[in-house]
């Protein structure tokens, strides 16, 4: 148990209706007392007069929280002040000379993953909840919060460990009356957890696109309207647009939301050959961020030379005929999905960010289990699929070396909940949570 008291403004700084400071440790009933408003009965909200060696600080709505039935798993409290920056600055003075000291940021979640209040993948999702600007986003973070994804490790775990017993025991008792080849019945529950751990793995990129925001570049030829069609996108002019070709010399990103999932749309320089080293460059920079594309629109004209784009098209990408008030670029015989629009008059727009909000759905909702949202759970996952994998192989060799095998699987299972072996991570968790979190 921490034995300092911290306490941190929850709510943002800067004037406002309310301003919400937490406090957590020992030390939070004897500083209540001090401020006027000791005595209070748990989880009931009082008014009371706040103040310090006799000076008034404000007059507060106060709830007092017992560990262990706390966030923080400690004595917690809540003074909810008048949001002006003189009263919050009075309240912070006297918490300072009653011993309390300001909080680092994340460290009342960092208490509650100590003091075994969530673990530390529902600490990530209190963060990620915090940061949620979709609905989706604050969907998937209160799946996480809930202990579903957390389930999910727990299961593999178990499956494991189950596995992992039998194996054990043939190697433990190798003389007694037990079944001939036990570890190898253990066959078929790692080959199933195999399965599992690399569908989980596999799927981990839904979560974290979920997280971070779904790429989506507009990729063609110059002049091909991408640039007109980026800022119709977007509702704002961001891309300079002339009828210079090759204007686009860099790629140019904006973010926002289509379907309730973040997304980041980007523009890009024209695909052709040039001498100029710039342009040059910029073709380069296109191709390699249609590369990294969870979705690529390739934007034609009226006139675009047939093939350029051929060889760059693949399944899953979309043709948008730009410019359709202008003439007719159809080339649905090559079997390729296409829309038609006009950035000019906003023609078929509607439609086609009715078939982007439909892709995003189709890419990133639905799966027998819950997304992987972050990159150091689809490292772990993917540890433990090795190790498994390997202990498969050495049943039919040698107990010994399979069970070696599976402990290790277990370890990189049990560091994505932070069972064991987190120190090394803790600090760069929690060092991206606001002060009062």
């Amino acid at each position: 148990m921490t034995q300092d008291t911290i306490f941190a403004l929850a709510t943002p700084p800067g004037r406002g209706a309310i301003a919400v400071l937490r406090l957590s440790g020992p030390s939070v009933a004897p500083t209540l007392t001090a401020l006027g408003a000791g005595g209070l009965k748990p989880r009931l909200a009082s008014v009371r007069e706040l103040n310090h060696d006799g000076v008034a600080i404000d007059q507060a709505l106060v709830l007092r929280f017992v560990g262990p039935h706390s966030y923080t798993g400690e004595d917690a409290a809540e003074l909810h002040l008048h949001g002006g920056r003189a009263v919050v600055e009075a309240a912070s003075r006297a918490l300072i000379a009653l011993g309390l000291r300001p909080a680092e940021p994340g460290e009342f979640t960092r208490r509650a993953f100590q003091n075994g209040r969530m673990d530390l993948a529902q600490a990530e999702a209190v963060a990620d909840l915090i940061d949620a600007e979709t609905a989706a986003q604050a969907r998937q973070a209160l799946g996480q919060l809930d202990g579903k994804l957390s389930e999910t490790y727990a299961g593999f775990r178990r499956d494991l460990l189950k596995a992992l017993a039998l194996v054990e025991a043939e190697i433990d008792f190798p003389d007694e009356e037990v079944p001939d080849n036990l570890a190898r019945t253990a066959g078929p529950v790692l080959e199933q957890l195999a399965r599992d751990l690399h569908r989980a793995v596999e799927d981990g990129a839904r979560g974290e696109r979920v997280r971070d925001g779904y790429r989506i570049v507009l990729i063609g030829e110059t002049n091909a309207g991408k640039s007109s069609l980026f800022n119709a996108l977007i509702q704002r002019e961001a891309a300079i647009v002339t009828p210079i070709a090759g204007t686009t010399r860099d790629v140019l990103d904006a973010e926002l939301v289509i379907g309730g999932y973040a997304v980041t749309l980007s523009d890009t320089a024209g695909l052709r050959d040039s001498d100029d080293p710039v342009e040059a460059e910029g073709v380069r920079r296109a191709r390699a961020r249609a590369e990294g594309a969870d979705l690529r629109l390739w934007v034609r004209a009226p006139g675009d030379v047939e093939g350029v784009a051929a060889d760059y098209v693949r399944s899953g990408d979309l043709i948008v005929a730009n410019k359709s008030d202008l003439g007719s670029a159809d080339i649905r015989s090559q079997g390729w999905d296409q829309i038609a629009v006009s950035s000019h008059t906003g023609a078929g727009l509607s439609e086609l960010h009715d078939w982007i909000a439909a892709r995003l759905e189709r890419d990133l909702s639905g799966a027998d289990f819950p997304a992987i949202t972050r990159e150091r759970h689809r490292l772990r996952l993917s540890e433990a699929l090795a190790d498994v994998r390997t202990g498969l192989a050495a049943l039919e060799v040698s107990p010994e070396m399979a069970g070696d095998d599976l402990r290790r699987a277990a370890q990189a299972l049990s560091r994505v909940t932070g069972e064991i072996g987190v120190e090394d991570v803790l600090g760069e968790v929690f060092s991206t949570f606001c002060i009062g979190k």
